[in-house]
């Protein structure tokens, strides 16, 4: 057709299969690296080009960034009109169109509004106040981690039992039904039902896409397989492209079945494995291929290098995990200065958010940019914001944000309108909100509940504000009882959405408690002021957001393993290879060891031309050396490709003249010489 480019030149031929096999269910195999995104952009094109109307094309992916990277692509090779034509979507967005269609019949106005976090929290607020009192400890965000639970895993909010956070949630729900609204966990599923109870819809649906495509299938859950299979209809022109390798995302409802039982919900499918691996030399590929291999289950396949280099991937065993920070981050100081390698060609990646802070210091101590994906900058989390706030209010009771920041938090009998009647005392009289808070006047417009929550309160604020303004105060240990007195590790527990999140929550916490002993350690009498000055005066290393990024200076890259699928480095540096860390604590417990391999797989074909793993003999952990167990998984490397390497034996071999050089130089520049 006119105005169309198919390049099929280049592909190899299972690409080209991919590209060709239009009818019928098809799974695209797409091993790590394969070319898959090039194979499924050249199929839409491939497919507009034999008559399709563009409207009869529906492409999902998982995220908007995805989206709009498939819709640019394909838009170079085909008429503007034409790409205007296409649908290619998330599946939140998808739902939204469904649901627009037809939602009247689920009860529901088609102009219904999406509450996103804010609004969710703000309702539950108002319903927790309504039901329990506005003292009510109930923590809205407990409420709504619940709801969002019950919903992933197909449960009526509705059938819960009847404590007061089952009975908030049903009123939630019934809120958002006369308020017109959905939440985004809402979406899914009421789209399916939408499908699935009304014949007539789903049929006109059906008529409307006569050719799905789905990225990223293995991260799909049980009810976007089923709105898949309402939409594709009897003739089941469906090709899902995804890897069961590459699924590490089970701890939030994606299924591995809906890929490996593939054939169960679309009978007679054709197979196509994409293998060529364009990405990573052999070494690296070898090493994966050998660790993948001990899953059970799995789709049997294997990557196949396109290219061959010599480097070994090497396996490298630390004394500590100070020491692991402190090996990665001069290798990578060397590598910049002697050889002139750029910043963004390394990343290191990581299995939990907390084990990103030593990495950080280190960078922040050598003056290396960087950048951290897939989660808050450690001193941005939540929970070390809040644990902060407490330190900064303990020095400081004056501090008014950081006070109101962590007055109810945990929940202690201090609603919002004895903060808001606070706030204003503070303004009239000219004061902090301490002082009102603390004010026996002030308290006397309360009941007693409240005048001995303010009381309590305060009178924490003031023991802990004489222990830590104390001459030679033992700031370390005071914080550890402060976290104590406040309950507040036991209420981030409650607050936390899923297990992982309460690991990573938790051990974030734990990492905090690390960093004020090493501060006390190492402070030669700054105090506490000293440790919380330097935590704030590191802007200028601030994690640079999603949006910003384009816009700031390149560095190294801090990346969890979940967020670095996808992308891919020259160098790589995968740490913590730990029984605890990877595979991680709650894997062991669970017997997920399956997922936490993929995820091993995953981090390892992130990396193209260099592959380095570490491993601790010792981590610290709440303030205490802990002795680390080898990742299991460690067994599973083959020797070679990998190099098993001691610190202790890296650290005899000669320095360098060049490095000498440049150490001696970064010294002298330091010292303004």
């Amino acid at each position: 057709m006119a105005g169309i480019e198919v390049r099929l030149s280049g592909l190899n031929s299972s690409q080209l299969q991919g590209v060709k096999t239009t009818e019928g269910p098809v799974l695209i195999l797409a091993g790590a690296g394969s070319g898959k995104t090039r194979v499924i952009t050249t199929r839409i094109t491939y497919l507009l080009a034999r008559g399709v109307p563009p409207e009869q094309v529906l492409a999902v992916t998982f995220t908007n960034k995805a989206a709009n990277e498939m819709r640019e692509r394909v838009a170079r090779m085909i008429p503007p009109a034409m790409s205007k034509a296409l649908t290619i979507s998330t599946f939140h967005s998808l739902c939204v169109r469904l649901l627009r269609s037809g939602i009247e019949r689920l009860g529901y106005k088609a102009n219904f509004a999406i509450y996103t976090g804010s609004d969710q929290l703000g309702l539950i607020r108002q319903i927790i106040a309504r039901k329990a009192g506005k003292e009510e400890k109930l923590d809205p965000q407990t409420v709504l981690s619940l709801v969002s639970r019950w919903k992933n895993k197909g449960i009526a909010v509705e059938a819960q039992g009847d404590d007061l956070a089952a009975d908030v949630a049903r009123e939630y729900q019934r809120q958002l039904k006369l308020r017109n609204a959905c939440d985004f966990d809402d979406l899914l599923g009421l789209a399916t039902r939408l499908l699935r109870e009304n014949e007539d819809l789903r049929g006109q649906w059906q008529d409307r896409f006569h050719y799905l495509m789905v990225d990223e299938f293995q991260d799909t859950n049980r009810q976007q397989l089923e709105l898949l299979r309402l939409l594709a209809g009897p003739r089941a022109n469906v090709c899902v492209v995804g890897d069961d390798d590459q699924s590490i995302y089970g701890w939030r409802g994606a299924d591995i079945t809906n890929i490996t039982g593939f054939e169960k919900h679309f009978p007679n499918p054709t197979i196509i494995k994409l293998m060529e691996n364009y990405r990573s030399q052999r070494p690296i590929l070898e090493t994966a291929n050998a660790v993948i291999r001990h899953n059970a289950g799995r789709r049997e396949k294997q990557l196949i290098a396109t290219k061959p280099g010599t480097d070994p991937v090497r396996l490298v065993a630390v004394g500590s995990d100070q020491e692991e920070a402190d090996f990665v981050i001069n290798e990578i100081w060397t590598a910049n200065t002697i050889h002139r390698k750029p910043w963004e060609e390394f990343a290191i990646l990581f299995r939990a958010n907390a084990q990103s802070r030593l990495f950080e210091e280190a960078l922040r101590k050598q003056g290396i940019p960087y950048r951290l994906l897939g989660g808050q900058s450690f001193f941005e989390r939540r929970e070390v914001k809040d644990l902060l706030a407490y330190l900064h209010v303990a020095m400081q009771p004056q501090d008014d944000v950081n006070l109101l920041r962590i007055v109810n938090n945990p929940p202690r009998g201090l609603g919002d309108t004895t903060i808001e009647l606070a706030t204003e005392d503070s303004i009239a009289r000219q004061r902090p909100v301490f002082a009102s808070l603390a004010d026996p006047e002030f308290a006397g417009r309360f009941s007693a509940r409240t005048r001995h929550a303010l009381e309590r309160f305060t009178g924490q604020v003031r023991a802990w504000h004489e222990a830590l303004t104390r001459p030679g105060a033992r700031y370390a240990e005071i914080a550890d009882q402060l976290i104590r007195d406040t309950g507040y590790l036991e209420h981030l527990k409650r607050s936390c959405r899923t297990p992982e999140e309460e690991v990573n929550r938790t051990s974030n916490v734990g990492e905090f408690v690390q960093s004020i002993h090493q501060h006390w350690q190492d402070s030669r009498g700054q105090g506490l002021r000293g440790f919380l000055d330097s935590v704030a005066l590191d802007d200028d290393f601030r994690h640079e957001s999603e949006k910003d990024k384009a816009a700031r200076k390149p560095g190294v890259w801090l990346i969890t393993l979940h967020a670095s699928k996808g992308l891919e480095f020259p160098q790589v540096y995968l740490v913590g290879l730990e029984d605890g860390l990877l595979p991680h604590k709650r894997s062991l417990e669970e017997n997920t060891l399956d997922e936490e391999r993929r995820l091993l797989y995953v981090g390892i074909t992130r990396a193209k031309e260099k592959l380095t793993m570490t491993y601790c003999h010792q981590r610290i952990k709440w303030g205490q050396p802990t002795g680390i167990t080898p990742s299991r998984f460690i067994k599973e490397l083959p020797s070679p490709p990998v190099q098993k390497v001691q610190y202790a034996e890296l650290m005899k071999q000669p320095v360098t003249l060049d490095v000498a050089k440049a150490h001696l130089a970064a010294l002298k520049a330091k010292l303004g010489m």
